[in-house]
């Protein structure tokens, strides 16, 4: 509440005491209520829930419909007006949101539920806690020897596919997609007459860490899941990363990326479709990254 807020409280508060009707002014001009007319008390608008590529805030513009029709082709904040040199206060709050829920997704951890529940098998790399795990991105590609067995033992060795979910830079972003995706790859594996066996989760996991796993097991092909580092569009992207036997050194040209996977992007299931389908493509060629042809 401002200063002429709290003066116009004041002076409607001694009104009534006097008897008087409540016509509260503030130096001449109307006193406007904090809460709208109608609202219920302490009830406002999720303003995360606005869909940016509607919301069109620029007052009197030349050709509005058009403008309009070029956002909703994408989530970026075009069109958010001003308040004199400034943003409107509806642009900074939803940039403040945004950028709070990405923080949140970065620092929070996949929840152990989430993992129970799919029946993935726990690991861990050589990150011992979060703070580790974002300042030696170097400690979050490898693992020690009660997690290399772990690996192992989920896998065995040379498996045509080793299927791999990583929380990475983004816990909501596997919460939201990794259930709906890794069901899809399993699905189309198993069309393709390729068992798709277990599925390992990493935490603290960075893309690298497939690498290892390859090393380890002898994979012919590691598909992993992981959350990517959260933006102020989205803070649930996930992207999948194939390698072709992967191992300690390999070149990142040799990697296959689908990435934006999340649900203003590419839908989980029809990434797991597509993914699916290059795991076979990849085992046919023997190839991945930019050896992958066709």
């Amino acid at each position: 509440m401002n200063e002429k807020e709290l003066r116009a409280l004041v002076e409607r508060m001694v009104a009534e005491l006097a008897g008087q009707a409540p016509t509260p002014q503030v130096k001449g001009s109307d006193y406007h209520p904090m809460e709208p007319e109608g609202a219920s008390p302490g009830c406002l608008e999720d303003i995360a829930e606005v869909d940016l590529r509607q919301q069109y805030l620029v007052e009197n513009p030349r050709n509005g419909a058009a403008f309009l029709d070029l956002k909703r082709k994408t989530p970026a904040r075009l069109g958010v007006g001003r308040a004199g040199a400034r943003y409107k206060t509806a642009t900074m709050l939803r940039m403040r949101a945004d950028h709070a829920a990405a923080q949140d997704s970065v620092f929070s951890h996949v929840d152990e539920g989430f993992i129970d529940r799919n029946g993935y098998v726990f690991s861990q790399t050589l990150c011992a806690d979060k703070d580790e795990y974002l300042t030696r991105p170097d400690r979050g590609r490898r693992f020690d020897d009660q997690n290399q067995r772990i690996i192992q033992n989920t896998f065995g060795q040379r498996p045509r596919v080793a299927l791999v979910v990583g929380d990475g830079l983004s816990s909501a972003a596997i919460e939201a997609n990794a259930e709906d995706c890794m069901a899809a790859i399993q699905a189309g594996l198993k069309s393709y007459g390729i068992e798709p066996g277990k599925v390992l989760f990493v935490k603290y996991c960075r893309v690298g860490a497939s690498d290892h796993i390859g090393e380890l097991t002898g994979a012919e092909v590691v598909c992993m899941l992981v959350g990517e580092r959260p933006g102020l569009v989205t803070a649930e992207s996930m992207s999948a990363y194939l390698t072709y036997q992967p191992h300690l050194g390999i070149p990142e040209s040799k990697r296959t990326v689908v990435s934006n996977i999340h649900r203003q992007g590419t839908t989980a299931v029809e990434a797991g479709a597509h993914i699916a389908e290059l795991v076979k493509t990849m085992l046919e060629k023997k190839a991945s990254g930019i050896d992958l042809k066709g």
